[in-house]
Formats: structure tokens, sequence, C-alpha cells
């Protein structure tokens, strides 16, 4: 597939639940590389556009393309395996595992090449010393970091990630956004739907805001902020 044109293209998403649009006529695209935040308020269809994108539901019109390729009704499991990772605001670990087994269990290939990639992400984000503790051991803020590591165990190129920030001590926060961006220097992208606007701010390079379903802002950070109409619809200003 051609590594021309941006890694996720969203085109003209409709998705209704009964009559009420979650997603209205949606369209936009994510370049490659970059940090994308998508902001809005309660309701604004957030978390049903990344289902969308990662095929736990179907839009009713339009269609959704990774890498220039149409993943539109596509499994979850197959839209995984081609490069698109997510984690979850739930998180979604297991907890009567260790954490090694939680990452060997969704590892593929050789077993001793996924051992040994797991030790090395279990490094990463700096939990390889609990490598045989159980999950449910772990903090909140390390089981966002052990559900991090699941997902680049598939090894993602686009990482979707559903409030990361939210619950979690400000020292693992500042952990996991420095993690962030030591994989986007590596060539990860990543989407982040997060409540906390000094997040947005401080760390993703592009903003897309949603209301009602629909698309109301894009831009940089600063252009995001700076506009009326979203400050309006989202801080009620």
């Amino acid at each position: 597939m051609s590594q021309i044109g941006p890694i996720l293209r969203i085109e003209e998403v409709v998705k209704k639940f009964g009559e009420v649009p979650a997603l209205d006529h949606c369209s936009f695209d994510i370049e490659r590389g970059s940090i994308t935040g998508l902001i809005g308020p309660n309701g604004a269809g957030k978390t049903t556009l990344f289902n969308l994108i990662t095929g736990v539901l179907q839009p009713d019109t339009g269609h959704v393309y990774f890498k220039g390729e149409d993943i539109t009704g596509k499994k979850p499991h197959e839209i995984a395996r081609k490069g698109v990772g997510r984690t979850y605001q739930i998180i979604r670990v297991f907890p009567g595992m260790t954490l090694l087994e939680n990452l060997i269990v969704v590892g593929k290939g050789k077993e001793s090449r996924v051992i040994e990639r797991a030790m090395e992400l279990l490094d990463l984000v700096k939990l390889v010393d609990k490598k045989e503790d159980y999950a449910s051991e772990l903090s909140f803020g390390q089981q966002k970091l052990l559900s991090l590591a699941q997902v680049l165990m598939l090894d993602a190129e686009l990482i979707l990630l559903d409030e990361p920030a939210a619950g979690i001590n400000p020292t693992l926060q500042n952990e996991l956004m420095t993690l962030i961006h030591q994989l986007n220097s590596q060539g990860k992208t990543f989407m982040i739907v997060e409540h906390d606007m000094n997040v947005i701010m401080s760390h993703c390079g592009h903003a897309i805001a949603l209301n009602y379903g629909q698309k109301i802002a894009e831009g940089t950070c600063k252009e995001i902020q700076d506009n009326e109409t979203l400050l309006e619809h989202y801080f009620g200003k």
C-alpha cells in the first residue's frame, strides 16, 4: 500500500442510534506521524467515532480508509492486524494474569520473539520489574501503561487513546505523555480523546472538535483555542 496521503481518512460518515445521529456527515484526515486531539462535550460522538474506526460499529453511510484502503465493514481483529490499535476509557487488561502474560496473550509469531518483545515493551513502560505481578495489583495509571503496551504488541501504526490522562496522578500522566512523544518520534500516529484541554494543548499538534456528531472546528491547537464557536459549544462561553 502506498505511503502517500493521510494514514486515516473519515469520509462523510453517518451513524444513527434510532433517529438520533451520533455522527452526522463527519469528514477529516489524520496525517502520518501526527498527534491529533479529538475534543468535544459528552455526547459529541467521539467514542462512536473510535468504535467506527476500529470496526466495533459500522457506519450507516460513509467510509473509513486506513493507509488508502477502505476498511469500512471489516471486523475489529482484521482492522487491528492492519495496524490500528486502541486503548479504552475503561481499562481492558486481564486482571488475573501477570503483566508478562497480558502481553504474550495478544502477541503473534514465534514464542521466543513474542516473549522478547513483551519484555522490551514492559521495559519501555517502566513495568519490567513487575512482570510477574498480577495486573490487578497495578495502580490505575500503571494499568493504562500496560494497556498501551498491549496495543504496541500488535505493532499498531495508528493508536487511538481514549482519555489516557483521566484518573491518573500527575507523575504517571507525565510519564505516559513522554512515552507517547517518544513513540511518535519513532513514527507512530496518535489520535487522543481527552477532556483535559491542558493535555490537548500541551501535547497535540492538531485538534478536531465535534459537537452533536458534526465536525465544528479543525486546525492547530492555537486555532482551536481561539475559535469562538467552539468555545461557546464546549465551554458554554
